[in-house]
């Protein structure tokens, strides 16, 4: 922890505020270890290699800082994330939602899609659910990323609590995958995964797919990665290079499967014979950005027959959103800077633009159509030390769940309007969770932390 005169006027104002905000707003100490992350990501001789090339091609994935969030804010993203699956669960919410939807989301094989992203921003008035996704990426990296930390100070190593038993985590990730299998009616495991992108080796978290391959060949089973384009639908089977695929891991982001390269997979999709995760029907139902006003309404909730508790917890928990429509054009106009715009369909930060930030030449193509506006939730913020200077970056916070249980948190550290990986220091943070105690350790170690710096300005001062 550090002792200059910028942590020296804030802990002296820690007092009562909570730990974790204390840490994250007071201390830019570094708790990766570089050369543990180096052992997680290379587990197998096919991945040697792989912390380099992360390096040089993706140098701001992973930040070296940890974030700290308290039980209660951990507690309260699990109970909004049970919250929302008990409003998806709702055959009058599936309706809503569906109708919207192309046809193809109306098929159910059975599985719930694994690695759904709920994405919060921390603030004063709890966790705030600002999206939900279907094929959040990164759980593979941040679970390495969470094993890698050692404390770097006496003081700071009874605080590294992760959010997830990191050991048996990756049995989990492999559970959550033949739950799907199983939840489609199939029996033993599945012998062939193919992870699915556009143009795989091209993409930001191609390091992931590796590491998933690695999951999947740990446990007996052949995986392959591959684009769309190398698939091909024959006698009802999806075939690839000549083999039979059993499960898809669907990392694109063409949600509904529309692209004519798609057609194999999506013939397959909608045939059965293979069991394909995340799924179209999974975005329709929770990462459609318009399900976010069904699910910060009050009064819809209850037409639904919410019962009061939900919806309070909801409509706490999810900044209220409303779809942009010309009849409101003037008041959300009139309001922008006090919200965010996000297209309906919209991934990774793309085309999201903050109210106060818009011009009229981008107002105009939101009204265009296809555009939510959310009241702002500001982020927290966390400092970092970067290039010999600290400061403060902001702060998302991402629950990867699965059938609305939490597997792992992790966080995302940036600049800028979103979330991006190109800040010096920011990129996929590990979160570790403080408890009821630490707040008298932390207290007494910053008022010790404090004389000593009393001490040495009475010895340095004139005499």
């Amino acid at each position: 922890m550090g002792t200059d005169s910028d942590d020296f006027s804030f802990t002296r104002q820690v007092g009562a505020l909570d730990v974790a905000d204390a840490i994250n707003q007071g201390c830019d100490c570094r708790s990766l270890d570089p050369e543990r992350l180096r052992q997680q990501l290379e587990a197998e001789p096919s991945l040697l290699g792989l912390a380099a090339e992360i390096g040089h091609n993706q140098p701001h994935l992973f930040s070296a800082t940890a974030v700290f969030i308290a039980p209660e804010t951990l507690q309260a993203m699990a109970h909004i994330v049970t919250a929302v699956e008990s409003v998806v669960a709702l055959p009058a919410y599936q309706a809503m939602a569906l109708d919207r939807a192309p046809p193809i989301a109306c098929v159910d094989h059975g599985p719930k899609s694994v690695f759904m992203g709920f994405d919060f921003h921390l603030g004063e008035a709890g966790p705030q659910l600002i999206e939900i996704n279907t094929n959040a990426g990164g759980a593979m990296l941040n679970s390495a990323l969470a094993r890698a930390q050692k404390a770097c100070c006496e003081q700071i190593r009874p605080f590294l609590r992760p959010t997830a038993e990191l050991e048996t985590l990756d049995q989990h990730w492999l559970d959550d995958f033949l739950a799907e299998w199983s939840l489609q009616g199939r029996s033993g495991r599945p012998t062939s995964v193919a992870i699915v992108d556009e143009d795989p080796s091209a993409q930001y978290l191609y390091p992931e797919f590796l590491l998933f391959r690695h999951l999947f060949h740990s446990a007996g089973i052949d995986a392959v990665i591959c684009a769309p384009a190398e698939l091909s639908f024959d006698s009802g089977r999806l075939m690839h290079a000549g083999v039979s695929i059993d499960l898809v891991y669907n990392r694109l982001t063409d949600f509904y499967l529309q692209a004519p390269e798609l057609a194999p997979l999506r013939a397959a999709y909608e045939a059965g014979s293979i069991v394909l995760t995340p799924h179209p029907r999974a975005h329709a139902l929770y990462a459609d950005k318009r399900n976010l006003v069904i699910l910060s309404d009050a009064a819809q909730l209850a037409e639904f027959g919410v019962l009061q508790p939900v919806i309070d917890r909801l409509v706490t928990g999810i900044p209220c959103t409303v779809e942009v429509t010309p009849e409101r054009a003037g008041a959300l106009w009139a309001a922008r800077r006090s919200l965010f715009f996000k297209p309906f369909a919209g991934f990774g930060s793309r085309a999201t633009y903050r109210g106060d930030k818009l011009t009229q030449r981008v107002w105009q193509e939101i009204l265009a159509g296809g555009y939510v506006a959310q009241s702002l939730a500001v982020p927290s913020v966390r400092r970092v030390a970067a290039d010999g200077q600290s400061s403060d970056l902001k702060l998302d916070v991402r629950a990867y769940a699965y059938a609305g249980s939490i597997r792992l948190v992790a966080a995302r550290l940036y600049k800028g309007q979103t979330t991006n990986f190109r800040t010096p220091g920011g990129g996929f943070a590990p979160v570790f969770v403080t408890s009821a105690n630490d707040q008298a350790e932390i207290l007494e170690h910053r008022q010790e932390e404090a004389r000593g710096i009393d001490r040495l300005a009475n010895e340095d001062g004139p005499q």
